[in-house]
């Protein structure tokens, strides 16, 4: 006997019954034996649950701003089973086996999805790195521009080089947040010397260029370091091309892109203003139909949400450079995704099988037998409109509030049991996980 059967949900258009035992899918297929608890998936999408690579949590130190119980919560309700946290905006950043320790103790009992951690690559911890993999993060974050917290200064060229040749040894990824900065300082620079403080005026402190250039810089570094390269929010298609490019010629290369990039332009960021304020910044309507292109290709490897939550005072100034830039959107992930037109199975790649495998979370990511028991049941039949009591982030601010969803997340399974369904939380039973060593 299962432990649970989801009954009748299509799988790639296919309708399926998964059976479910000691937290993994043990069968998949028509008519299966029973289980001590059924859940009817009729007329259900069935996809893995979403492995969201780039989150910003800020536990330990800025839970004010987010905290692991609301931001994985947000998770949870989203249709994520499983997160990675980007080491910055915690107090400590998650630079060394002690500030992995501080975040590991408080996730514990208070995550409803499991939980990742990327490690910090900043400057002058070159020799931090191998204690960070041995505590087992999944790769190593670093910035090629004002990162916008003081504790997480970005690296210039040479460090990021010497931290590729360290992580390469490590056999782990590095992520890199990809804009020039000389130019981009430069431009603000003038900015305000003209006395510039406005939406079009920041904008244009953030071209494509900067962020081009820097993506091309990053990617000479990883081929000649033999480097496992991982670039994140890519804004534009030209940034993915080079990504295709550097894969051509045999680099290991992927890049990640977000939902903001694909629903939202620049002229949006005018209209609605802060909430969709972030680095690299919304397009232009030729540069967003560029990107959706390449996403349409197959082109990008994945898509997270790049949650950067913040108390909406941060949200408040006359002066946009003074804004803080991060989008609050976990929540919305999955059901944004679903909006692109893209077959389920690719959306089930670009938000669940790519990132699991690109970060090594063996046994996520998938629905086969073997696999972690992480379910994501949507429901292709219910539009929904997002609204600020449905948002379970510490402060209920999201662009993507009164949007109407074509599909409706109806329940999150994780490890076979239900942790979202439809209208509740479940109590925390996630896990802190590591690379090859999802499973305890």
């Amino acid at each position: 006997m299962h432990d649970l059967v989801v009954r009748g949900g299509s799988i790639d258009g296919v309708l399926c019954d998964i059976a479910i035992a000691d937290e993994v899918v043990t069968a998949i297929g028509p008519d299966l034996p029973g289980g001590h608890i059924e859940i009817d998936a009729r007329g259900l999408l069935v996809l893995p649950g979403v492995v969201d690579a780039h989150v910003h949590l800020n536990d330990p130190g800025r839970a004010d701003w987010e905290g692991f119980d609301t931001g994985t919560r947000a998770l949870a309700a989203g249709g994520a089973t499983t997160c990675v946290d980007m080491p910055l905006n915690a107090s400590p950043p998650t630079i060394d086996a002690r500030s992995f320790e501080a975040k590991r103790v408080a996730a514990e009992g208070r995550i409803h999805v499991d939980v990742a951690l990327w490690g910090g690559l900043v400057p002058g911890t070159l020799d931090r790195l191998d204690e960070l993999a041995a505590c087992g993060v999944v790769g190593f974050k670093a910035f090629m521009s004002a990162s916008g917290i003081d504790d997480f200064e970005k690296v210039d060229d040479d460090e990021l080089a010497e931290g590729m040749r360290r992580a390469a040894s490590l056999g782990l990824p590095i992520a890199v947040h990809a804009e020039d900065e000389e130019l981009t300082a430069m431009l603000a620079e003038q900015a305000r010397e003209a006395g510039a403080t406005g939406i079009r005026a920041w904008l244009a402190t953030r071209p494509v260029e900067a962020e081009t250039r820097a993506i091309s810089r990053a990617i000479a570094l990883a081929e000649e370091t033999g480097c496992a390269l991982h670039i994140v929010h890519v804004s534009c298609g030209a940034g993915v091309a080079l990504v295709v490019g550097a894969r051509a010629r045999g680099a290991d290369v992927t890049c990640e892109t977000c939902p903001h990039y694909l629903m939202f332009t620049e002229d949006d960021v005018e209209a609605v203003g802060a909430l969709l304020k972030c680095a690299p910044p919304l397009r232009d309507v030729a540069e967003q139909t560029s990107l959706l292109g390449a996403v349409r290709n197959g082109l990008v490897d994945t898509i997270g949400s790049d949650h950067s939550p913040a108390p909406a005072s941060m949200k408040q100034a006359d002066d946009f450079f003074a804004v803080w830039g991060g989008i609050s959107g976990c929540q919305s992930l999955l059901a944004a995704t679903l909006e692109l037109e893209l077959a389920p199975s690719e959306v089930a790649r670009l938000t669940a099988t790519s990132p699991a495998r690109r970060l090594g979370l063996e046994g996520k990511g998938s629905l086969a037998p073997g696999m972690d028991a992480d379910i994501v049941l949507i429901d292709p039949s219910r539009p929904t409109t997002l609204e600020a009591a449905d948002l379970h982030y510490r402060h209920p601010h999201s662009p993507y509030l009164g949007h109407t969803f074509t599909h409706r997340i109806a329940r999150t399974i994780l490890r076979g049991r239900t942790t979202w369904d439809g209208a509740r939380v479940a109590p925390p039973s996630g896990r802190i996980v590591s690379p090859r060593r999802s499973r305890p």
